[in-house]
């Protein structure tokens, strides 16, 4: 796919967007700049320039942040800062995203039974906690 084509994330693989990222990096010769600490570093800076979009605003006011198209775009195109450098660190360090994110869903199944979990935003080391604790 080019630019010209519309990739959405129905007709695009993970696989698809980390060569592209891949080949986008060495078109520009800055495979020698992306190692695993300085990517993460950037991968971090970006969710930092996400955060900012939403920073002293109320939970139920950040769903309004995405009626602003201007605001909507920022988040939109800082997500894709975000997957880009995650999928780069993926390429980095030979990590396969689809099976690592299906491992992790089982262990988090785990440990976030549903008949524990359901409706409780705790940390699975406090699920059997009773709310008096």
């Amino acid at each position: 796919m080019n630019r010209s084509e519309n990739q959405t994330d129905s007709n695009t693989t993970i696989t698809h967007l980390k060569n592209q990222v891949q080949q986008f990096i060495r078109d520009r010769d800055w495979e020698q700049f992306h190692d695993p600490k300085n990517v993460s570093m950037a991968l971090a800076s970006e969710v930092g320039e996400l955060l900012d979009l939403f920073r002293w605003i109320s939970s139920e006011k950040s769903f309004q942040v995405l009626e602003d198209e201007g605001l909507r775009t920022a988040v939109r195109l800082e997500l894709a800062d975000i997957t880009m450098f995650l999928v780069d660190l993926a390429n980095i360090c030979d990590i396969d995203l689809a099976s690592a994110v299906t491992e992790k869903m089982g262990i988090n199944a785990d440990r976030y039974p549903i008949e524990k979990a359901k409706g409780i935003a705790k940390k699975y080391t406090q699920l059997g906690e009773s709310s008096q604790d």
